[in-house]
């Protein structure tokens, strides 16, 4: 975390701007230069609310007070005492999302893992098949996007954020698991920010991007079109909303896998991992090669993992979703089947 980025973020609960406590400094190169970043930290909020910064990530979720509470107790005298008082006012909000967010975040990180940053293609696409999926998504082109600001809401694995900002592209990236500290890791660009948090509770300034990209992650959280309102006020005035979901198919399989994993994601994810790789991964490998797919085989774990080890894995259909943006006068809505299994809405934000 470099120290501009804390002038993006706010606390996702009361939306006030964070101060910053320094824990430790240390040296990264970043577009050519060493620079100082910060490696460990506290970040305060009104309430007593705190989040702490642990490997240059700032972990922004609502309970990162709960899930850091060994880190921050070590590092903030008075950590108890805040610990009781955001209990105390919180406490439903704090179980709510302790409960909603920890099958979720366990599956995506546990999905992640799988996953190769050097050698493996992401959703069966190399880096300019990912690069061009955005800009298709967006609607825009690298010169279009040129001094724009782009907040992506669940950025999986990071390697879209890392692609963008190698081409200037400045872009603040979230994601609720650990899967970005790969990415953060890797990151030599002061044009990215890494950081951890909810889409319900988006840890960052309202009515700041130019363009707001989510891409087949609302459809993963307990209620879509909540989800949907919750990062829409990050969107600017005049800019872009980007939402990539999936839709109902009049398919045997498709429906008959949706039924198995109705069942099978609420056993345990250790488990669901080796019955998946001895049941769906053989058949899944075997035709997947005799259609000549060319996805190595991590690659189709995680599309297995994605599928079907979830908590919530919602459909909807093209005219449902584009009423949520017409609820909220956003204009030249416009919805794209780009793959069998679902399709983007954008929208552009209205100028008050």
């Amino acid at each position: 975390m470099i120290k501009q980025a804390i002038d993006i973020l706010r606390c996702p609960v009361t939306r006030s701007k964070l101060t910053m406590v320094v824990i430790k400094e240390g040296k990264k190169e970043l577009d050519g230069t060493l620079v100082s970043v910060i490696e460990e930290a506290v970040l305060y909020a009104e309430k007593d609310w705190l989040y702490p910064v642990i490997n240059a990530v700032p972990r922004l979720n609502v309970e990162a007070f709960v899930e850091y509470g060994d880190f921050l107790n070590r590092h903030v005298k008075d950590y108890s005492k805040r610990k009781e008082s955001i209990l105390s006012q919180y406490s439903e909000l704090v179980g709510y999302v302790l409960k909603k967010n920890k099958r979720t975040k366990e599956s995506f990180s546990k999905e992640w893992k799988v996953y190769d940053f050097e050698k493996d293609k992401t959703w069966d696409a190399d880096n300019d098949a990912i690069l061009s999926r955005f800009l298709t998504e967006t609607n825009e082109t690298f010169s279009s996007l040129k001094g724009k600001i782009i907040f992506d809401a669940g950025c999986g694995n990071g390697k879209l954020n890392l692609l963008l900002a190698a081409h200037g592209v400045v872009n603040v990236a979230m994601d609720f698991g650990s899967s970005i500290e790969e990415a953060s890791l890797r990151n030599h660009s002061s044009a990215v920010h890494f950081i951890q948090g909810d889409v319900q509770f988006p840890p960052v300034a309202f009515n700041y991007f130019d363009i707001v990209h989510c891409s087949g992650v609302l459809i993963h959280t307990n209620n879509t079109e909540l989800s949907f309102s919750c990062i829409e006020p990050t969107v600017k005035a005049g800019g872009k909303l980007s939402v990539w979901l999936y839709h109902h198919r009049k398919d045997f399989i498709h429906n008959l896998f949706n039924r198995i994993r109705a069942v099978t994601s609420k056993l345990p994810l250790s488990f669901q991992y080796y019955l998946y790789c001895v049941t769906i991964f053989p058949v899944s490998f075997c035709i997947k090669k005799l259609k000549g797919n060319k996805q190595n085989a991590r690659e189709m774990m995680v599309d297995i993992l994605d599928w079907f080890t979830p908590e919530f894995r919602w459909e909807h259909g093209h005219t449902e979703v584009a009423s949520w943006f017409y609820k909220r006068q956003y204009h030249n809505v416009t919805i794209t089947t780009d793959e069998v299994f679902g399709f983007n809405t954008i929208g552009e934000k209205p100028v008050v």
